[in-house]
């Protein structure tokens, strides 16, 4: 169990697993991975190895929940990498509500994290285009979440509070004003390009909403589970592909983003558009959208939990976003030669 993330109470646990019917149990154990909030118990038991989760607050809105596991399901059925979902033995339902929580119990699937190979690399944007293509006709009884990260003007209004609340012109870190300030034209610039090649017409679907290397386990460099689905929602797929491709491009590795590059993994960033080009064709149009749109989301996922926390994650607010200030004026700046090796 990590020090100072959520976990489960023996009784609490016992209550849980009597609601199942997966037979004796063999072993419990903790599963260190993830949301900490979101605890997690691995049990093995006579008829098979299961994951047990415990949704977070934040994450357990019923009909959220519902709708993801609809998508689940339905990916399931079409041959799709996810874990299968077990339902209760009384209600045969795959969520559970207990005591004002919800819980979750997956069929467990090994797999080794995303090694950086270029085949891994491939195949992760290949199965985004599938994610695609067999939700593109989706409906569900359950009312899903429609939003996306582009033109959002909750990020704008997070940004404005960064700069507001960041110290006076005079101070000695004054340059977080200037920060938020340079996040704020490029949100903005990238928004309204993305706007002129036709966002607003294009179709939307289910979309993943955190298509990233964290989210999936791997096995001979091919992608054998897509673990969280907390962010499905309706949206435009090239949302969702322009995401993926920042998460598989971006280059860190370092404990302070102070010291984190500014440039993106080029190839990395062509082989995961290539993996899913493979499957899913796009007009000149979308490909032309897909750096500002990638501008944008970094922007957005840094904003939110810095305005509202100080920090991301563990990291420093301010560091991390000065990080993303120079890699979102790399990407503005290399425009052309990241547009000539997306378009091949």
């Amino acid at each position: 169990m990590p020090r100072g993330g959520a976990h489960f109470s023996s009784e609490e646990l016992a209550q849980v697993i009597s609601r199942y019917d997966i037979g004796v149990i063999h072993q419990v154990s903790p599963l260190s991975a993830g949301n900490r909030r979101a605890p997690k118990m691995v049990i093995v038991s006579e008829r098979g190895k299961f994951l047990l989760k415990r949704r977070p607050r934040g994450k357990d809105d019923l009909y959220r929940v519902a709708f993801a596991h609809s998508v689940q399901t339905h990916l399931a059925a079409k041959g799709f990498p996810v874990a299968s979902l077990v339902a209760t033995s009384d209600e045969k339902n795959t969520v559970l509500q207990l005591d004002n929580h919800i819980y979750e119990l997956f069929r467990f699937i090994a797999g080794v994290r995303y090694d950086g190979s270029a085949e891994a690399t491939i195949d992760t944007g290949r199965q985004l285009a599938n994610f695609h293509r067999y939700l593109a006709d989706f409906a569900s009884e359950w009312k899903p979440l429609r939003a996306t990260f582009h033109d959002s003007s909750i990020v704008r209004r997070r940004l404005k509070a960064i700069g507001a609340n960041s110290p006076s012109a005079g101070s000695p870190d004054r340059k977080l004003r200037k920060t938020a300030e340079a996040l704020m034209e490029l949100c903005n610039s990238s928004s309204v390009r993305v706007n002129e090649l036709g966002f607003d017409s294009w179709p939307e679907q289910v979309v993943h909403g955190d298509w990233h290397p964290g989210n999936m386990l791997f096995a001979d460099g091919k992608v054998t589970a897509v673990l969280d689905f907390d962010s499905v929602r309706i949206a435009p797929t090239v949302t969702d592909l322009a995401n993926g491709m920042l998460q598989f491009s971006i280059v860190g590795n370092r404990p302070n983003p102070a010291d984190w590059p500014d440039y993106l993994d080029q190839a990395k960033l062509v082989q995961f558009l290539n993996g899913y080009r493979e499957v899913i064709k796009l007009d000149k149009n979308e490909l032309d959208s897909l750096l500002d749109l990638m501008i944008e989301t970094m922007i957005a996922e840094a904003v939110l939990p810095i305005a509202a926390t100080g920090f991301f994650g563990h990291l420093s607010g301010v560091d991390f976003l000065k990080m993303i200030q120079r890699k979102a004026e790399w990407l503005n700046k290399n425009r052309d030669k990241l547009t000539k090796a997306i378009e091949g």
